[in-house]
């Protein structure tokens, strides 16, 4: 029993390093390619990167909890009232989200032109798909 127990913790914490070390890799690449596409000189690259991380986890962050708030929901059950609630609380995070979006371009104005700011969604897009489409590359060999 003890065997089987140690094996199963090294398998599950081998599989929690190896997608945190993909995480940790997909974000260097990510780095990579927009420093590059944006062609940012390394001044910009010093103060565009801790605005641009600081705008990626607020995001993520209320991405995971209107994530929870649905999980939360129960659509079988759920009366008008309590629907209403959650429609006014997605309003809310709505609302927050586009706050931090624009403090976020203010911010990014500062540094770079607003050139580089929209060509900063296209580049997004692009590294997107680029793993997306590697990702299905690989799920096929």
């Amino acid at each position: 029993m003890k065997t089987l127990t140690s094996i199963l913790f090294i398998l599950s914490f081998s599989l929690i390093t190896i997608a945190q070390s993909n995480r940790d890799k997909i974000k260097t690449l990510k780095i990579a390619y927009i420093t590059e596409k944006l062609d940012l000189s390394e001044k910009e690259a010093q103060k565009f990167w801790p605005i641009y991380n600081t705008y990626e986890e607020e995001n993520t962050r209320l991405r995971k909890e209107a994530y929870e708030a649905r999980k939360r929901i129960n659509f079988e059950t759920i009366t008008e009232e309590e629907a209403k609630e959650v429609l006014k609380e997605n309003r809310l995070k709505d609302n927050k989200r586009q706050a931090i979006e624009n403090e976020f371009f203010n911010n990014l104005s500062k540094v770079i032109s607003a050139k580089k700011i929209i060509l900063l969604h296209k580049t997004e897009d692009d590294f997107k798909r680029k793993i997306f489409d590697e990702y299905k590359k690989r799920g096929r060999s």
